[in-house]
């Protein structure tokens, strides 16, 4: 009885908080619009739309949180609500996952017997936004064993929070997967690389993860692992040299470049002359705008990685160079030389190559992290103020735009 009361109180208290704020509101544009032109109406008017849109997902957001539905890491999506969809939507279980590159969702191309869900349909999964990158997961088998292709992978650059960059790892993981192939398109730093090369990496340098943007920052979920998880043996040697014995079987060696070290970078701007040279002097090989937060959570899942780097275009270091990197170009590339990409996972997925291999490593164990049954009371008067505040503010934006459009 108490608590009710005491919600009684808090609503009542928000109401009147929502009923001046929005009166509050109403008067300062009504002032505003006395002021302005027409076409200045117009981009306020825009402005306040955009606002209004950024509020409805704020406040989309604290209802997640109030219901539990909220991911404890603070990403905006949910990686256990989408993998308990995923199992109950196919009867795969996978176990390697394959991350598709810029360009290179023609890996899909070799799974047998598959069936396809689009991101759009997972609940909690977000949605990939770069041209090259389709949104959707593939699933079936390769060499007789199960995979889940992901074609269309999330980057920082996106504005996606590095707990979404890495949601569908968690996903994959939740699912079964016990090894990662990550494949990337990325520019060559060594002045070895040439276009069409193929680069078996070995060790990464994360400039955003290394500056506080790691996908691992926030409240750690010890079911799916350790707080503070080691990154220095997170390429494994054994499939880098089944990956090169896949390549001699192929004929690729003279275009495969194993011992690479890859660096991150944020983008979406390709790197200036002397952000390259600074990464080839740190031992850099190739640079690109994904993969290393993957790795990381990867790693911290438990998984083992194979990581390939199709080399693209070659970076710029000196006024000397030519032509700069661009979008296109990369996909250009993948185009002519994506295939040998595709045939090297094709011919490395097989039970001959693997099957001992997985059948050693543990199998995934997993405690799904318990759901809020009811917010308390605290949360509850906060969110119910920030909602009544939000809902002035929306009020009040949706009577502006009305009068502005009546003048």
């Amino acid at each position: 009885m108490h608590t009710l009361k005491k919600r009684r109180i808090e609503q009542h208290f928000c109401t009147v908080d929502k009923r001046k704020t929005e009166a509050r509101v109403k008067t300062g544009f009504a002032d505003k619009a006395k002021a302005l032109g027409s076409s200045e109406q117009r981009d306020l008017v825009r402005s306040l739309s955009t606002i209004k849109m950024d509020v409805s997902s704020r406040l989309k957001r604290l209802e997640r949180v109030v219901d539990g539905h909220h991911a404890a890491d603070g990403s905006d999506f949910d990686y256990e609500l989408s993998a308990a969809y995923l199992l109950k939507a196919t009867t795969f279980r996978p176990e390697i996952g394959v991350i598709c590159g810029s360009g290179l969702s023609g890996l899909s191309a070799c799974i047998e017997e598959s069936i396809t869900v689009n991101y759009a349909d997972i609940p909690g999964f977000p949605q990939a936004t770069v041209p090259g990158h389709f949104g959707e997961l593939v699933f079936g088998t390769i060499g007789g064993i199960q995979v889940v292709c992901m074609r269309g992978r999330f980057h920082y650059y996106e504005g996606n929070s590095m707990s979404t960059v890495v949601l569908p790892v968690r996903v994959m993981r939740l699912m079964g997967v016990k090894l990662l192939i990550v494949t990337n398109a990325a520019g060559g730093l060594n002045p070895d690389y040439k276009v069409g090369d193929i680069a078996i990496i070995q060790d990464h340098f994360g400039g955003p993860v290394i500056a506080g943007n790691h996908p691992l920052r926030g409240l750690n979920n010890d079911s799916m692992g350790p707080r503070f998880p080691s990154v220095s043996d997170a390429y494994d040697e054994k499939l880098q040299d089944i990956a090169l014995r896949v390549s001699e079987k192929l004929n690729l060696t003279p275009i495969m470049r194993p011992n690479a070290t890859y660096c991150f970078v944020a983008g979406p701007s390709y790197e200036s002359r002397a952000e390259c040279r600074f990464l080839r002097q740190i031992g850099g090989d190739s640079v690109g705008m994904s993969t290393v937060p993957e790795i990381i959570a990867a790693k911290h899942a438990g998984m083992k990685i194979l990581c390939l780097s199709l080399i693209t275009n070659k970076v710029v270091v000196d006024k000397s160079d030519a032509v700069a990197a661009s979008h296109e170009e990369v996909l250009e590339a993948v185009k002519t030389s994506g295939k040998h990409v595709e045939s090297i996972v094709k011919a490395f997925i097989t039970k001959e190559n693997l099957a001992a291999y997985l059948e050693a490593l543990p199998k995934v164990s997993y405690t799904p992290r318990p759901k809020k049954a009811a917010a308390s009371s605290s949360t509850s008067g906060l969110f119910t103020g920030a909602a009544a505040v939000t809902a002035a503010a929306l009020l009040a934006v949706g009577a502006f735009a009305l009068f502005a459009k009546k003048k």
